[in-house]
């Protein structure tokens, strides 16, 4: 088994960090940066290719302001998973345990649900992008199911950490490709089509996209229990175990890039498709095919296959990661569920694995028609969880075991409600309109 899967059996999920490891930030902070930054990798896919950019094509500017609420309001529990296993030594789902079983098996129902559809959302949308290097005789949901399997075999094989590596790298370029296709995008912005009128989001129809985009922005509150299994894996590999300041240093910087990101999909949306007339295909080879010609039709011909490489294993990293962080999580459940001893991690992992491979080639398969269909299931599912989750990771980051000094001050804590109070009266009133009022 893989490195990764090694170190969560050894040390991952209840054992204190070291002493020794706590040392100065400017020493050791390369050695710390990692889990956070990850997180923003795993981000950076459907949330932002999808439906960033599908919200200034249908509706401009208007939704700015929503993409950065979103991101803000989401900030306390995410941030919670890493600031709670540097200020206690043990893992976001350690904590819940502490507050009872009954909140590991609802995280653990949850996440096999969301873990599903979220792998299959993730996984069709890079099967459609490698669709584009003419491989369209081939069916999308055939290539994602090949897709699924080749990660599954890189997790088992140990290969995670260079794919991954390459896929940071790969991530930048989309990144700088981004803001030159934003920045070339401003003086040759589109012009309304004649008789354009602009739609509005504040609408029964466009409440509905509303959800979808805030379900992904700027990820599932899932990843949160990601991040801080993360830290354990990259304490393997450094022999340092980041401290709170290093941590809140990365977590920073992998979500600021994620927002920032979220930010510019947007803005290149209404940029270049806002007002057109134009509308983005259903179909995963047309969506994908439209949303690489956002960048040429900016940048030029020439950046075509440049661009679509970097979509392409910026997706597939984010689907890398998934197959490895929702049987990570799930497997760290049963251990803390059924009292049973670390060293069944790596076992538990393989499992939990192949149980998400084959639920998700059986979904792609036979129950999706479309690649929107797919991503706005499993968007609206994770909207639907984050009040939960929120409320959860809350109430551990301000359980008796952590610190005073490391519990949410005033500010957080007055973020944390609102987030949690917004994401419920949301939540309900989507309910109430999907079943008819």
């Amino acid at each position: 088994m893989n490195d990764d899967c090694k170190d969560m059996s050894e040390n991952s999920i209840t054992s204190p960090p070291a002493p020794a490891a706590k040392t100065s930030v400017s020493g050791n902070l390369r050695k710390a940066l990692g889990p956070g930054i990850l997180v923003a990798c795993a981000a950076i896919g459907g949330s932002h290719l999808v439906w960033s950019t599908q919200a200034g094509a249908n509706y401009g500017w208007s939704l700015l302001w929503l993409v950065l609420l979103a991101n803000l309001l989401k900030f306390p529990f995410f941030y919670f998973g890493q600031r709670y296993t540097a200020a206690t030594g043990e893992s976001l789902l350690a904590g819940y345990m502490r507050r009872g079983k009954g909140y590991v098996w609802i995280f653990l129902g949850i996440n096999i649900l969301t873990g599903t559809i979220n792998i299959a959302g993730v996984g069709m949308l890079s099967g459609a992008l490698l669709a584009g290097y003419g491989l369209g005789g081939v069916a999308v949901a055939h290539l994602t199911v090949g897709l699924i399997l080749v990660c599954a075999l890189l997790l088992f094989l140990g290969h995670y950490r260079l794919l991954d590596g390459m896929a940071k790298v790969i991530i930048v370029v989309l990144a700088v490709a981004t803001l030159v296709a934003v920045f070339v995008a401003v003086p040759q912005r589109v012009e309304p089509v004649e008789g354009f009128v602009a739609e509005s989001p504040y609408t029964l129809a466009g409440f509905a996209f509303i959800v979808l985009l805030i379900g992904w922005m700027p990820a599932p509150i899932d990843l949160s229990a990601w991040s801080s299994l993360w830290m354990f894996s990259r304490e393997r590999q450094t022999g340092h175990f980041a401290t709170r300041r290093e941590t809140a240093i990365d977590f920073h910087i992998g979500y600021a890039s994620a927002t920032v990101m979220a930010v510019l999909f947007l803005a290149l949306g209404a940029l270049v498709m806002h007002g057109s007339g134009r509308t983005f295909s259903e179909t995963g080879i047309g969506f994908s095919s439209e949303l690489v010609a956002l960048y040429t039709e900016t940048i030029g011909a020439w950046a075509h296959w440049l661009i679509l490489t970097a979509a392409f294993v910026t997706m597939f990293s984010t689907t890398l990661t998934c197959v490895d962080g929702y049987p990570r999580s799930l497997a760290a459940c049963c251990v803390l569920l059924g009292g049973l001893p670390l060293e069944r991690m790596p076992r538990l992992h393989r499992v939990w694995m192949v149980v998400a491979v084959a639920s998700s080639a059986v979904v792609v398969l036979f129950f999706v028609s479309n690649l929107l269909q797919l991503l706005a299931f499993a968007a609206a599912v994770s909207f639907l969880t984050s009040p939960v989750l929120a409320y959860i990771n809350y109430k551990v980051m301000n359980g008796p075991n952590v610190p005073p000094a490391d519990r949410p001050g005033p500010a957080l804590h007055a973020l944390s409600l609102v987030g949690m109070v917004f994401f419920a009266l949301m939540a309900a009133a989507y309910l109430w309109v999907l079943l008819g009022r």
